[in-house]
């Protein structure tokens, strides 16, 4: 008997992950937009969107929705944090809170029947332990790389934030209105991440939106200390009529004043931070030139 349905059981796993793996790839390839209505007409565009950049969302996005559903109610706290890195780390608008959020935890729940594959044949029944601890700490991993992409991408937008001010600065003392200066500074940095912020700032303003709303826009789309003292001062100027030119130029040396404190800082700091394995260096040190001795006198008095 058992000669018999084994066989069949196994053909019929086999068959169901053939049809698995068809229907993944189907849905992966299928971009076809859902349908909408005058309510839920933005969020629906939303959605189209994002199923055409991301094949994993389109695959499960009933998973997608439900761990959305959950996260909403269970990590309320955590969701403005979240929104904040997306948009710092120049993760597509598209994505919500939430939806991110699922997307980890997603990539965890997957990692851990292939986890649990490899380890209950080496492990048995702490093998099953094993993957879900793996599961969390790659959830875990994720959330870290999600904030070390948003502390990188600012990093490298404040690093290069006065070169753009310079440029600003020339182009409008040279004659440039404060729109064809934007475009030319936008076109010259166009491949990096301070371009593509001076860019939405651009586009929000072709869309209507005032200087002082495009940089607000942007302070809260950053979230930063640095920046938003930047823009904060950039809208003052803008409210009380104070030339750009001259206040584009006085926070790029504001940005290099504070690099050069920071700088500073960073070598003062070097010189604590090197105290311990300076220590453990000479303490190896002296072990090595003076381990043979002792070993020979601890011996010679063994052998006495």
């Amino acid at each position: 008997m058992e000669a018999v349905l084994f066989p069949a059981f196994s053909s019929a796993a086999i068959g169901a992950s053939i049809f698995f793996l068809i229907w993944t790839v189907t849905k992966m390839l299928y971009t076809e937009d859902a349908e909408q209505d005058d309510q839920w007409r933005y969020d629906i565009n939303r959605i189209n969107e994002l199923r055409r950049v991301s094949p994993l969302y389109r695959t499960f996005q009933p998973l997608f929705m439900l761990l959305a559903f959950v996260n909403r109610r269970m990590f309320a706290d955590s969701l403005p944090e979240i929104r904040r890195e997306i948009q710092a780390a120049g993760i597509p608008r598209y994505w919500t809170a939430e939806e991110y959020l699922g997307r980890m935890e997603l990539i965890g729940i997957f990692m851990f029947p292939i986890v649990m594959y490899f380890s209950f044949g080496i492990m048995g029944s702490a093998g099953v332990v094993f993957a879900l601890v793996f599961s969390v700490i790659t959830m875990w991993v994720l959330r870290r790389r999600l904030t070390y992409q948003a502390e990188y991408r600012l990093w490298r937008i404040k690093r290069r934030l006065p070169f753009v001010l310079d440029l600003l600065t020339l182009l409008m003392e040279a004659g440039s209105t404060f729109l064809q200066a934007m475009h030319e500074s936008v076109d010259e940095f166009r491949d990096h991440p301070v371009g593509v912020e001076f860019g939405r700032v651009l586009a929000e303003m072709s869309m209507g939106k005032s200087r002082v709303e495009a940089f607000e826009s942007m302070r809260d789309r950053l979230n930063d200390d640095e920046i938003t003292s930047i823009v904060g001062s950039i809208i003052q100027g803008e409210q009380l009529g104070t030339p750009l030119a001259r206040l584009f130029r006085t926070q790029a040396d504001v940005l290099r004043v504070k690099r050069t404190q920071r700088a500073e800082t960073l070598a003062g700091e070097a010189g604590v931070k090197m105290l311990l394995p300076a220590v453990l260096v000479m303490a190896a040190t002296v072990i090595v030139i003076l381990g043979p001795f002792i070993l020979g006198f601890l011996y010679a008095e063994f052998m006495s």
